[in-house]
Formats: C-alpha cells, sequence, structure tokens
C-alpha cells in the first residue's frame, strides 16, 4: 500500500505537525545522546497514511555493548542503588511532573507511531505519571526493617532486599509508553539500572520519556536507551552484562526470551498474548454493557492484550446481545487517529493489517456470520494509503474456529453461544478456560455475588465484573501462554529485588 500522494486533510493536518523527534541518529547511553554506531536506518511509519515520516539507528552489538557497559558501571560503581529508597522516590516523582509537561508531544508523536486514536493517547502522559508516582510510594516498604525470629528460638535473620542488578526492558507497539514504564518505574525504585529497547515501529515516543528523565535529574548511566529490530532485542537479552529481563509483545516472542534466560538461569517478566472472554450472564444489563464495551473488548482499536474479544453470550439473550454488539461497534468513528472523534484508528504496522484481514477471512471461510465489518476499510481524504479493517464483529462463531481460539490483535469480536438452561454458566465457564491463554477476562451480570462466583472459576490472571481497566496497586500477570510474573503493584516491584538473608544468634 502507498500513500496518496495529494494535499488530503489528514496530510495536511500532518504536515503543520511539531513533533521533537523524527529522523534522528543518536541513542541515550551514559547520560547523553550519542551518535549510534549504526549506519542502518528502521524507519517510522504513519500506518493511518502509510507514510514514512521518521527513522532512528538501526543498532548493532556495539550499540548494546556501549548501553549495557554504561548501565553496569552506574549500578556496581555509581550511587543510584547506594540511595535510600526515599530518595530514589523523589526522582520518580520530579519524573513524573516532567512526564505530564511533555503530554501533548508524547500523544502525537505515539500516535503517528501506531495509529492509536488521540482519544487514547492523550491520557498516556497522565497514566505514566501516575504509575512512578504510585511506586514512589513503596519506598516505605523496602526501607522496612524485616527481622524474622527463627521458629524454635535462639536466632533471627535480617533480610535485605537489594537491586537485582542491570535491567533489560523491551517494549511492545501497541501502547509503547505505558508498557515500558511499568517497568521502568519499580526497576528505578528498586535501585536498578536499566537498557530500553523500544519496538521497532515505535522508537520515538520513549524519547520524550528519557527527556523527563534526564530533566528529572536522575544520574547518567542510570537509564539508557537503544533502537532496532528484533535481532537487536535477542543480543540484549543474552547479553553477559544484563541481570533481569523484562518484556511485554507476542508469545511466540516470548518463547524465545524464556528458553534464552532459561539457559542463562536469569530472572525474567513476561506479558504475553491474550484470548480473553466476556462472559454474559442471562441477568446482565446490556445497556450497561454497551457503554464499556469497546474499552473493554476492543480498546485501541483491538490492539490491547487483555481485551476480552470472545464474548460469551447465553442462549436465551443471544439475539440481544448480537445486536447490542453489533450496533455499539457499528456506531463507532471509525477514520484519522489524530481526530479527537475518532474511535478506531488503522492497524499499527502493514504486516498487522495483513494479519487480520487474514483472520476475517478464515472467519468467513469458517461459517461465522459478520454483522458488522468483515473487510478492509476504504477512507479517502489522505487516509487511502493507511492499514484500516473496519471494526467486525463476528456471530454464530463455534469454539473450534481460528478466529475463536488464536489472538487477532485488532478490531475483530466473536460472539459464541451457551446454555444457560436453569441459569447455569457452568459451560460459559468451561467455555473461557478452554483456551492456551489466561491473561484478562470479564463477567457481566446484575448480581454481584454472583458474578463474583463466576469471576472465581475462570482461569486466568485478572478479571473485571461490569467493566474491566488496570489498577497500578494490583498484580497484573498472565497464565498458561500469556506470560510469566506479574507487573504492578508489590508484586511488581519484587520482580527487581534479590533477598539476602543475614542470621545471628540472639542472646
Amino acid at each position: 500500500m502507498t500513500a496518496a500522494t495529494h494535499d488530503a486533510p489528514a496530510l495536511a493536518a500532518r504536515a503543520a505537525l511539531r513533533l521533537p523527534y523524527t529522523h534522528v541518529d543518536d541513542i541515550f547511553i551514559n547520560g547523553a545522546w550519542s551518535p549510534a554506531r549504526a549506519t542502518a536506518r528502521n524507519p517510522v511509519t504513519d500506518p493511518a497514511t502509510g507514510e514514512v515520516w521518521g527513522s532512528v539507528p538501526d543498532g548493532t552489538p556495539e550499540d548494546i555493548d556501549a548501553a549495557v557497559a554504561s548501565a553496569r558501571r552506574a549500578f556496581d560503581e555509581g550511587g543510584w542503588p547506594r540511595l535510600a529508597p526515599s530518595e530514589r522516590a523523589a526522582y520518580l516523582l520530579r519524573i513524573a511532573d516532567e512526564v505530564e509537561k511533555r503530554a501533548e508531544e508524547l500523544s502525537l508523536t505515539n500516535t503517528r507511531e501506531n495509529g492509536s486514536p488521540v482519544s487514547e493517547s492523550a491520557g498516556a502522559a497522565a497514566n505514566a505519571a501516575g504509575i512512578f508516582r504510585y511506586f514512589a510510594t513503596l519506598a516505605g516498604y523496602l526501607g522496612r526493617e524485616d527481622v524474622r525470629a527463627f521458629p524454635k528460638g535462639g536466632g533471627e535473620s535480617v533480610v535485605r532486599r537489594e537491586p537485582i542488578g542491570v535491567c533489560a526492558l523491551i517494549a511492545p507497539w501497541n501502547f509503547p509508553i505505558n508498557l515500558v514504564v511499568i517497568k521502568l518505574a519499580p526497576a528505578l525504585l528498586a535501585g536498578c539500572t536499566v537498557v530500553m529497547k523500544p519496538a521497532s515501529p515505535t522508537p520515538l515516543s520513549l524519547r520524550v520519556i528519557i527527556d523527563a528523565v534526564a530533566a528529572a535529574g536522575v544520574p547518567a548511566g542510570v537509564v539508557n536507551l537503544v533502537t532496532g529490530s528484533g535481532r537487536l532485542g535477542d543480543a540484549l537479552v543474552k547479553h553477559s552484562g544484563v541481570d533481569k529481563v523484562a518484556f511485554t509483545g507476542s508469545t511466540p516472542v516470548g518463547r524465545k526470551i524464556a528458553a534464552a534466560c532459561g539457559e542463562l538461569l536469569r530472572p525474567v517478566t513476561l506479558e504475553l498474548g491474550g484470548k480473553s472472554s466476556a462472559i454474559v450472564l442471562p441477568d446482565a444489563d446490556l445497556d450497561a454493557m454497551s457503554k464499556v464495551l469497546i474499552r473493554s473488548s476492543m480498546r485501541n482499536t483491538g490492539q490491547t492484550c487483555y481485551i476480552s474479544t470472545r464474548i460469551l453470550a447465553p442462549a436465551s439473550r443471544y439475539g440481544e446481545v448480537v445486536d447490542m454488539v453489533t450496533q455499539t461497534i457499528a456506531a463507532g468513528k471509525q477514520g484519522d487517529p489524530l481526530d479527537p472523534d475518532t474511535v478506531f484508528g488503522p492497524c499499527a504496522t502493514e504486516s498487522q493489517y495483513r494479519t487480520v484481514l487474514e483472520y476475517v477471512d478464515s472467519g468467513l471461510a469458517e461459517g461465522a456470520r459478520a454483522t458488522t465489518g468483515g473487510r478492509a476499510a476504504s477512507l479517502g481524504g489522505g487516509l487511502e494509503g493507511g492499514y484500516f479493517v473496519e471494526p467486525t464483529v463476528f456471530a454464530d462463531v463455534t469454539p473450534g474456529m481460528r478466529i475463536s481460539r488464536e489472538e487477532i490483535f485488532g478490531p475483530v469480536i466473536c460472539i459464541l453461544k451457551y446454555n444457560d438452561a436453569g441459569g447455569s454458566a457452568d459451560q460459559a465457564v468451561e467455555l473461557a478456560n478452554n483456551t492456551e491463554f489466561g491473561l484478562g477476562g470479564l463477567v457481566f451480570g446484575a448480581d454481584p455475588e454472583a458474578a463474583l462466583a463466576v469471576a472465581d472459576r475462570m482461569d486466568t490472571g485478572s478479571v473485571g465484573i461490569n467493566f474491566f481497566a488496570s489498577n497500578h496497586a494490583a498484580p497484573f500477570g498472565g497464565r498458561h501462554d500469556s506470560g510469566l510474573g506479574t507487573e504492578y503493584g508489590i508484586e511488581g516491584l519484587n520482580a527487581y529485588l534479590s533477598y539476602k538473608s543475614i542470621h545471628r544468634k540472639v542472646q
């Protein structure tokens, strides 16, 4: 696909943008932007138009060596790990303030990189700042003296929480800011130093975060940034100077990272894919459900890991649910992601666009019924070259269909039917748990206790009742093919700590 060449409204709007970064030649090492050793480039494409509007260095192993060496010196010889937790928390609070100052440039850069509607990306800075501020509140947890008596008496153990070391933080392209900040904030509070690598389609918005880190006065070497393709991430994961890896992305890539870390006996946190289900109980309020449907089941044009893209509807109300979901999705505006009224933007990359269309075709071929959408979207006004797929709802989906089993990561919802004879949700729970994933989930129902009982039976890391949202203070992590370990909460902080027990006798 190629972008239109005429001066259409969407292209004119982009020409008027003032973004802090477009074509850059440097990476962030030892507290400064430094020329990359790489000569190759990675393009940055606007998925709404197909236009290449930026580029970054496609890093080399030498760039990785320099970044890791910088982080290693800062950890082994610098003062960061030796600061009091309250002092590191103060830096986090300053970073939060600096991030919020850059809210507009962060939003617009994010939207041009991956097509997230500005109605979504406009909240990225506030959410990132909230993550920094939350982890700053955990300084007291790190500073607390932890002494444990021997069960049989005569001695005690002083338990030390120590930073784990140099951390490799590898971000995805769907939420490139917040899904690295949820790693960066606890790592910094713990006293770790880091090397960050963004996904190759979205390398520029993280430079804005680096600017905020530098403006907050974080010491040189504590935070480093390299850019490049997947092979660079592989080199970072396997680098001898790295002590821990945190990755958000696809399950196939996560498996490779897990294998490499297992061979190296290196701690790893993996937040991977999902195929989550929303169980609609027979007493559910469908009007209330419609108000949270897009946020819960097609957020960010369906390019969100935890959303419930499988809706399990009771047979007694199946037609009502199909009608509500179809009308709600069809009413959402698809168009230029720079338009504040846009609900659904493009797929983030041409590759993902083609993948989504392949899934749509497979659904139709296997007998699913598209009640809205079901094809590529034809948009004008300068968006002819964009990677748009019509938001699609499939009814009459059966559990064996590919669209029911595999993560699509695009604007596609599947509606399955379960037998609710006698008001039972047993088959719904069985369908929800009949997946290789276990990341998110939803229960819609009017009886809070009944909904909670169903949520308790779902084999997944997080479940929402009548809505879904991430809580910075509660652990978020997947089961099965959805990952290893957790992020958010004290549990997310613990992932960046190592423990030492000092045993002593008590007189």
